[in-house]
């Protein structure tokens, strides 16, 4: 039985994320959910069919907070294929009429586990400027996938989350220098530097050098930012925290995210 996971694009102009469980044979049942959702029906589609998915074998959605780039498409995924739809209070009563006409809404603890299929989720809180936003570690009670995007900056409660796991996502937004010296307004730049915005390269490669990676098998820098980061830049602050080479660490894009990844 194989944990696998895969992005259909991270950024600014749309975020979603595939964790898998379950044997690959022809016809084998898996537990296959969706961690949020920010393109159009057919852009979805699309790009599940790069991964060899459609979307009725979804299990369900889950989702992490309120801004279009993650709900966007959720609510006419959900209700085209009667998906199940898991989100905290605060998202939901943030953005009521978005989620409008889902059959099947679970309301979450930012704090509680939860259990889709063969998947254990587990939410935990970040700081970022939205209702009540969560993250998520997917783990199969074996395995653990930790994902951390659209987070300020770092906290106790991350990096005991975060630590042990066997695969990261973890958001490099901005490279602190360009977002500064560019031609984002002031108040732009403010909120998204900030410590309700987004983590810079140097803070996500601070949380990872804090935590516990001698399990780790993958690493990718997630929701870069097009005008104020390049993949190189997170791929070098990743790899001097994990010890690695910096062709090592994997770059979710806006374009195609990136094809299944296997944990052992």
């Amino acid at each position: 039985m194989a944990m696998r996971f895969a992005s259909l694009g991270s950024g600014s102009e749309g975020n979603a994320l595939v964790v898998a469980f379950g044997a690959q044979a022809a016809g084998a049942r898996q537990t296959r959910v969706l961690m949020d959702c920010g393109f159009g029906l057919q852009d979805t589609v699309r790009r599940l069919a790069r991964l060899d998915m459609s979307p009725g074998e979804l299990s369900g959605i889950v989702v992490t907070h309120e801004h279009g780039d993650h709900i966007g498409g959720v609510a006419r995924l959900a209700r085209k294929y009667n998906l199940p739809v898991w989100l905290t209070h605060g998202t939901l009563r943030a953005q009521e009429k978005a989620f409008a006409g889902i059959a099947d809404i679970r309301e979450i603890d930012p704090r509680q586990a939860f259990v889709i299929g063969d998947i254990e989720v587990i939410p935990y809180p970040v700081p970022h400027d939205a209702a009540e936003p969560v993250q998520f570690v997917f783990s199969d009670g074996a395995r653990r996938l930790g994902v951390l995007t659209d987070t300020g900056c770092n906290t106790a409660h991350i990096q005991q989350t975060l630590s042990g796991c066997d695969a990261l996502v973890l958001e490099c937004n901005h490279d602190l220098e360009m977002l500064m010296n560019g031609d984002y307004p002031y108040s732009l730049k403010q909120r998204v530097g900030g410590r309700f915005g987004h983590l810079n390269n140097d803070e996500s490669a601070g949380i990872l050098a804090s935590l516990n990676i001698s399990r780790l098998q993958h690493l990718i820098a997630a929701h870069l930012s097009r005008r104020n980061n390049t993949p190189e830049l997170a791929m070098t602050a990743l790899s001097i925290a994990a010890g690695c080479e910096a062709s090592w660490v994997g770059v979710a894009t806006q374009e195609d995210g990136f094809g299944w990844r296997e944990i052992s």
